[in-house]
């Protein structure tokens, strides 16, 4: 088991070489593998990498609720604040939301009501142990841009937005390589959102 200071060392130079739509794909794999499972098909999740430094509210979340209320399934994967000013965690604990549930108990929420939260952190033993290290170092790391291909509800499709211009299109080869259906979207002014205010780039992986 690496160390705090190994776990850093390792996130730090892989911000230094740049992560590789390869390597994205293939260390989601592995998190996949020792996931917790949620037993559901046929739902989707809308998420972001956070990271952007705009210090936006967590759009992701809000549209989430409003795909659930229109009769969409949204298995909302995600965490707290790493790199952002609030996570979609943080978000729904200050609105009296419970983060803590398994894959059973998520699985019957959204059945019953078209969205549950699928706390990163609750589902994933990695998330659990670079947690701290990541919320020590501030910066985006390589487990932003995990995030969302390790969903452990597996959805059938997914709008991502990636923070990075220039990590937009490796996410977007990522989800390819694991054979995902996603549309990945990055704005202008950098936000990991799809922009009101501006352009905003879209990579369709299908």
């Amino acid at each position: 088991e690496a160390t705090p200071a190994q776990v850093g060392a390792y996130l730090a130079a892989l911000r230094i070489v740049g992560e590789s739509a390869e390597v994205i794909a293939a260390s989601a794999e592995a998190m996949q593998r020792h996931a917790e499972a949620i037993p559901i098909e046929d739902v989707i999740d809308i998420v972001g990498t956070g990271g952007d430094t705009l210090d936006t509210f967590n759009v992701s979340t809000a549209s989430a609720i409003v795909v659930a209320a229109a009769g969409g399934r949204v298995a909302k994967h995600g965490n707290r604040s790493m790199s952002s000013l609030t996570g979609s965690a943080d978000i729904l604990e200050a609105l009296g939301a419970r983060t803590d549930l398994g894959g059973e108990a998520v699985a019957r929420v959204i059945e019953d009501c078209g969205f549950c939260y699928v706390f990163a952190q609750r589902f994933h033993p990695a998330m659990r142990h670079v947690g701290p290290v990541r919320k020590e170092m501030g910066v985006r790391t390589m487990f932003n841009l995990l995030g969302p291909l390790t969903n452990p509800a597996k959805p059938r499709a997914l709008l991502v937005g990636v923070s990075s211009r220039l990590h937009a299109p490796i996410v977007a080869r990522a989800f390819a390589l694991r054979g995902a259906r996603a549309i990945v979207v990055h704005s202008a002014e950098g936000l990991d959102e799809i922009s009101p205010a501006g352009v905003t780039f879209a990579w369709d992986v299908a």
